[in-house]
């Protein structure tokens, strides 16, 4: 009998995806082989609307139950491996969901939210966003929201975070952070990479960095290809240790172009924020279902299974492990 393939048998997890949220995209993440995701469930949402998509999410894993399950501790990561299931962990891309109301951030973890980042490009009540101008740091409120957080078990992302206020949230908090979905500055000089200093001092606590290949942050745009993916993710790899380093692809499978003008202005409708030009996903990589392509382009450069599988989804799930507690 045939054993499995490198892809079947390892965990697989993304650190970030913000897709068109339907049974075909559920379907799609099985079919990719996908363990577990960290899926966006509030960008620009107060408190009212992100409990209304928590509430959304709730009914789409209650309808396809078949396809996804919750994830709430790392555990639950690995009984959906073994059911074939795809894990769904709540995720938001901003913490205005908590309404400036420290008591809620026990609330939304109750319903299992597990990831938050602090801000989304701009400043808000706690720090300020990568494309703020002036970046003043952690706010008093930030403090009490780390440490809240901490308490409550939930995962910091500081991908959209400015440098000053990750650095200010990595050294106040008590448990490892991440970058779940970025690119190095050093490799493309874009407001959303990160530098080598920036991804150091997460890795440097115990965190993680989720490699994004969102094509606008790759040296070679709309250009890159999948080879070129594995390329940055060595970087980082060389940068920061084999153990601090995973996926988080940022795919935005189906999301229409007037979605994607939501994650774009500020609050949703305002200002502009970021145009970014030339969003091709490599041919080989370019949907959610093609994701036995990068394990397979993994294997083809020589990266041995130990780093394979790491890379691919046990890193997350150490990470996971140490912080949802």
């Amino acid at each position: 009998m045939p054993q499995p393939n490198l892809h079947s048998r390892s965990t697989v997890i993304d650190g970030l995806i913000v897709s068109k949220w339907s049974r075909k995209l559920f379907e799609a993440m099985q079919a990719g082989g996908l363990t577990a995701a960290n899926c966006t469930c509030s960008v620009w949402e107060g408190f009212e609307d992100s409990m209304r998509a928590v509430g959304q999410w709730k009914q789409w894993l209650r309808e396809n139950d078949d396809l996804i399950r919750q994830v709430y501790t790392a555990d639950d990561i690995e009984q959906a491996k073994a059911e074939g299931r795809v894990g769904i962990i709540l995720g938001w891309q901003n913490s205005d969901g908590f309404g400036e109301d420290i008591r809620t951030v026990a609330l939304y973890a109750e319903l299992g939210l597990r990831v938050v980042q602090l801000t989304y490009h701009n400043a808000n009540s706690v720090g300020a966003g990568c494309l703020e101008t002036i970046d003043r740091g952690l706010t008093d409120f930030g403090h009490e929201l780390v440490a809240a957080l901490n308490d409550a078990g939930i995962l910091m992302d500081l991908s959209h975070v400015g440098s000053q206020t990750s650095a200010d949230a990595v050294r106040v908090s008590k448990k490892p952070l991440a970058y779940t979905h970025c690119a190095p500055k050093a490799l493309k000089d874009h407001p959303r990479n990160k530098s080598d200093e920036d991804l150091r001092m997460v890795a440097d606590s115990g965190g993680m960095v989720g490699v994004t290949m969102f094509p606008p942050f790759m040296p070679r745009g709309s250009e890159s290809t999948l080879e070129d993916y594995l390329e940055v993710i060595e970087y980082v790899i060389n940068l920061c240790g084999e153990e601090q380093v995973g996926i988080g692809t940022d795919f935005t499978q189906d999301v229409p172009p007037e979605a994607m003008a939501y994650f774009l202005h500020y609050k949703g409708y305002g200002r502009s924020l970021l145009q970014p030009k030339g969003v091709v996903f490599p041919e080989e990589f370019k949907r959610i279902e093609q994701y036995p392509n990068l394990t397979n382009a993994m294997e083809r450069r020589g990266w041995s299974e130990d780093r394979i599988s790491r890379i691919l989804g046990a890193n997350w799930t150490r990470l996971f492990r140490e912080v949802w507690i």
